[in-house]
């Protein structure tokens, strides 16, 4: 059923659950602001609840909400926790459950995951404090990537040129909470494929005179470039879409995500990751890639909430 014919009030009282306690907060809060504009202008009643560690449960116990709208990103509200909170409180809520967001924030058991089916990417090693930053460097070349498993929105991440950039590299990834991976750095256009549903949107190509796709390319700069259509043919897009989907299925997603890939020179395309909550502010690339399918931003969320229906 098209959401258009929805009546607003059947989503009874929304909680759209923002901010968090991650090193997210600030592109949660904006993330949540926009959603909830988005809502309460289709006539749904929805309200913002700030989550906090200490009071979420009884807010939500208190407010008398029929159902959640979660657009709280990074740990502690994209890794499990949150909905595992809600399962137990019977309320029906959007996104992943709390499997498939538990695999997806955390990048290590995510690669492990598409190596152990044959999907394709970037190879890796962890580092620690006694790793042999001349072997990982012989063994990914350079430059290469160096991230938190369990960070989002590229935080604490740092493109490596040297080896004498590694061991610092890892000291910044290891201020955030689980491994630490060191990437092979693929060399090509990257591309994101947003799902919404059962479908592949079309296919989003990015271009940042950054390093990489940082935060500050994702979040503060205007001078990254989003680029649909994307450029490559439609079976090379097609091939992509399918790979997104294949990802998301693999670790077991549900509603919506968004689904990272390289595709290097000669052709090659490279899985970096899944997001099973990707920002939703006004540089976010789910409503880019929505709006290039014909579905403008309400009518997107409308859609997303409507899958806690389910």
């Amino acid at each position: 059923m098209s959401s258009k014919l929805i009546d607003p009030q059947t989503f009874g009282k929304v909680a759209v659950l923002l901010g968090g306690w991650s090193a997210e907060r600030e592109v949660s809060l904006k993330s949540g602001a926009a959603v909830l504009a988005a809502l309460q202008s289709r006539g749904v009643n929805a309200h913002g609840v700030d989550v906090q560690r200490e009071t979420i449960m009884q807010d939500l116990q208190q407010g008398g909400f029929d159902r959640v709208f979660n657009i709280l990103h990074g740990p502690g509200g994209e890794d499990g926790v949150i909905q595992g909170m809600l399962e137990v409180m019977g309320l029906p809520y959007t996104g992943s459950g709390v499997l498939a967001s538990a695999l997806a924030m955390d990048k290590l058991r995510s690669k492990q995951i598409l190596d152990a089916i044959g999907l394709p990417t970037p190879n890796y090693m962890v580092l620690d404090s006694d790793t042999d930053v001349e072997y990982v460097a012989a063994t990914l070349g350079l430059p290469l990537m160096v991230k938190p498993a369990q960070q989002g929105s590229s935080i604490g991440m740092t493109r490596v040129e040297e080896v004498s950039q590694l061991h610092n590299a890892w000291l910044l990834a290891a201020e955030y909470e689980g491994a630490v991976l060191a990437e092979q750095w693929i060399v090509g256009q990257e591309f994101t494929v947003a799902i919404l549903g059962d479908e592949a949107l079309p296919a989003i190509r990015l271009e940042t005179p950054h390093g990489f796709y940082d935060y500050e390319a994702k979040y503060q700069s205007n001078d990254t470039r989003y680029i649909i259509p994307c450029g490559l043919d439609k079976h090379a897009e097609a091939q992509l879409q399918r790979l997104a989907r294949a990802t998301f299925n693999a670790m077991g997603a549900s509603g919506w995500g968004r689904v990272d890939i390289f595709v290097d020179q000669q052709g090659e395309p490279w899985i970096l990751e899944l997001n099973t909550l990707p920002g939703m502010t006004d540089h976010s690339l789910v409503p880019m890639a929505a709006k290039a399918a014909g579905i403008e931003f309400d009518e997107l969320v409308i859609r997303i909430l409507q899958q806690s229906m389910a």
